[in-house]
């Protein structure tokens, strides 16, 4: 690594806490303002709209652009509002605070450490399961049940399918891995054989 490339990383790492610190400020103070029973809907939405900018350029491009107005930016909010249904006034209005506090660009950041707070207030710990073939619903209701007394907080999972798995299941929940895949399996039969 030459100098210059080593400067411009220190540069840009206290950018990137001062802004993760920003979007924790928005993050809570919406948090707060929110009606406990609107919370998980008020999540889910943000992650909507910033899975929404996240996949589309040109909205990406609206959202960081100088050159497009504020009231541009407000008409693409309130089109994204009403193309996802947003019922929450308040969060209606706060979206419209990010675009006049040039905060927009914050929104997965935002929208990620609100689903965090959330869940931390609700007891909820989140996670993701992989398998090779899609799972029923009610597999994954008993996963959760089964790992949500495990860790002693209510889990909430995502499914994966990942062909390589083989079959079986490999469950994170946190920092913590549950690995009961096929693949595992004949891992460490093949080391077992081995030594």
């Amino acid at each position: 690594m030459d100098v210059a490339t080593a400067r411009a990383r220190v540069l840009e790492a206290p950018s990137e806490m001062v802004n993760v610190s920003v979007a924790r400020r928005y993050a809570r103070a919406l948090l707060e303002a929110s009606a406990p029973g609107d919370v998980v809907g008020i999540a889910d939405q943000l992650s909507a709209l910033a899975g929404l900018v996240a996949s589309n350029p040109a909205l990406g491009d609206v959202i960081e652009n100088p050159a497009y107005s504020r009231a541009q930016r407000h008409g693409v909010v309130d089109g994204l509002s009403q193309l996802l249904k947003v019922e929450s006034t308040m969060l209606r209005n706060f979206l419209r605070l990010l675009v006049d506090r040039h905060r927009l660009a914050m929104l997965p950041d935002i929208a990620r450490l609100f689903r965090d707070m959330a869940d931390e207030k609700a007891g909820r710990v989140r996670g993701t399961v992989v398998s090779a073939i899609p799972l029923d619903p009610q597999s994954i209701r008993q996963l959760e049940s089964t790992l949500s007394q495990v860790v002693q907080k209510q889990v909430v999972l995502e499914t994966r399918v990942d062909q390589e798995v083989l079959g079986g299941v490999s469950t994170q929940v946190g920092s913590v891995v549950f690995d009961g895949t096929l693949r595992s399996q004949l891992d460490d039969l093949k080391r077992a054989l081995q030594s």
